[in-house]
């Protein structure tokens, strides 16, 4: 799952990315509302955390921009965080768009829990199981697996954090080919040393894991990657 944190505090901001990676998530952190809206124009995450006390634009004035037709991610859950524990505060949080809200300081399994909670939500109303052949990536629950028949119980397949943003982004724009530069970015979140072989080195894990069960991922010279079903 890609994040996008905004918060200004870098102390504060190192925390919760810290222990966002260590969740699972790719987090991209942004000090200020400008550039926020600036990422988000181009840019897609499947859930902002923002903090309301950002200098210039602040969180409550970024979330109602982000909810315009043009930004990129202008469905995507919105938890706001905010040193303010005053109702007004929080009602108008809400209804500019933020679709939940915690008062700082806060413990980190609630943040998690909330995070889950509202990516369930968002992702009822769209579809939460990704598939491609035998293969299935539950988004929601974070599961991915092999079901050879409908009626079949899904065998789970071990991947790293790394290595699940690689395949989601595949099968995602399955049958579509997936360009290289696409997925070096969407690895971008994890690391910003990250180097344009990372790409090639999760492609090889993920086919080690992949092609036992009939699922290959063929190199399509000078652009990237895309699944196939071995042997159709």
């Amino acid at each position: 799952m890609r994040l996008l944190l905004v918060e200004d505090d870098i102390m504060v901001a190192s925390g919760i990315k810290l222990g966002l990676t260590d969740a699972g998530y790719a987090v991209d952190w942004v000090g200020s509302g400008e550039r926020a809206e600036e990422v988000l124009q181009r840019e897609t995450f499947d859930v902002a955390v923002v903090d309301i006390g950002l200098p210039g634009m602040d969180g409550l004035e970024l979330t109602r921009r982000l909810r315009r037709p043009e930004m990129a991610s202008r469905d995507m859950p919105v938890l706001i965080l905010t040193a303010r524990d005053a109702l007004q505060d929080r009602v108008q949080g809400l209804d500019l768009g933020a679709d939940d809200y915690m008062v700082k300081p806060f413990e980190l399994p609630e943040l998690l829990a909330r995070l889950r909670a509202l990516l369930r939500r968002s992702q009822a109303a769209t579809t939460a199981v990704l598939g491609f052949g035998p293969l299935e990536l539950d988004t929601a629950n974070r599961q991915v697996g092999i079901r050879a028949a409908a009626d079949a119980a899904l065998v789970p397949i071990d991947l790293g954090p790394r290595e699940w943003t690689v395949l989601e982004y595949l099968m995602i724009h399955a049958p579509k080919p997936a360009s290289k530069d696409k997925l070096l970015q969407a690895l971008t979140g994890w690391d910003k040393e990250i180097t344009p072989n990372a790409v090639e080195v999760y492609v090889s894990r993920l086919r080690g894991k992949l092609e036992p069960h009939g699922v290959g991922l063929r190199s399509i010279r000078g652009f990237g990657y895309r699944l196939e079903l071995l042997g159709a």
